[in-house]
């Protein structure tokens, strides 16, 4: 190896080593901004508090249940 491909190596790590800092960086301070903001608001279509909601009951009696009352 010649002096100019060890110095060509050497920028190019340069280059990817500074990229990745500048990307952490950027992140870090993203979350930091993200954080000092107030919580979003509850999705609009969120059931309330104490609110019935519908369901699917898979558990192995009740589908157990289903598929005997089917086969009559």
């Amino acid at each position: 190896m010649n002096n100019f491909e060890v110095f060509l190596y050497f920028v190019c790590f340069s280059l990817i080593a500074g990229a990745a800092f500048a990307m952490m960086w950027s992140n870090i301070q993203s979350i930091n901004i993200e954080m000092s903001k107030p919580p979003k608001l509850k999705h609009p279509e969120a059931p309330e508090a104490g609110e019935e909601v519908m369901y699917v009951d898979f558990s192995r009696e009740r589908l157990e249940n289903l598929y005997k009352q089917d086969k009559d």
